[in-house]
């Protein structure tokens, strides 16, 4: 047998607070699902950088509302980081064709081209002062904003029910 390699000090830490006490746990399988259907559904949604405090707050309201269907906050916070400085672009390009054809308004498919030519237009305005933050955030809003949260319903719409569903069957 050849010798086994040895971790690193970050990964023995992760495994002895996280992996270990997941495999461990006392809850039923329904909860760790209901964690994953909850982290992929904020996941799926266009506010990264606070994606782990809002499943904080979903998992404070469940408790304090219904407190017998309850998820595991350690897996949906997890879950959230499946939108990272490499997968996120692409995420969010895709809500962003997905909103479009939604509201009516994808005559064909929002390419780089198109997104490149209403960023430069955005950036050709030349405001004086402070009001370039304000006028720069209603435009990108007005251009972004509300496709991509309309496109991004259907996406965490099916992922948080896809893997929400997937132990709704079983009793443990």
């Amino acid at each position: 047998m050849p010798p086994r390699k040895k971790s690193s000090p970050f990964m023995r830490l992760m495994r002895l607070r996280l992996v270990i006490p997941l495999l461990r746990g006392r809850h039923a399988a329904q909860n760790t699902s209901r964690g994953c259907a909850v982290g992929l559904a904020v996941a799926m949604t266009p506010t990264v950088g606070i994606q782990m405090a809002i499943c904080l707050v979903i998992w404070l309201f469940v408790r304090a509302v219904r407190p017998a269907w309850t998820f595991n906050l350690i897996v949906a916070a997890g879950w959230t980081w499946i939108t990272n400085v490499f997968t996120l672009p692409p995420i969010y390009y895709g809500f962003l064709v997905t909103g479009r054809l939604m509201l009516g308004n994808g005559e064909g498919m929002y390419g780089f081209h198109e997104f490149q030519t209403d960023l430069d237009s955005i950036m050709a305005i030349q405001p004086q002062g402070y009001e370039w933050l304000w006028i720069y955030l209603v435009k990108f809003f007005e251009l972004w904003g509300v496709p991509m949260f309309v496109g991004c319903i259907p996406w965490a719409r099916g992922y948080s029910h896809g893997e929400g569903s997937a132990h709704a069957g079983y009793q443990g």
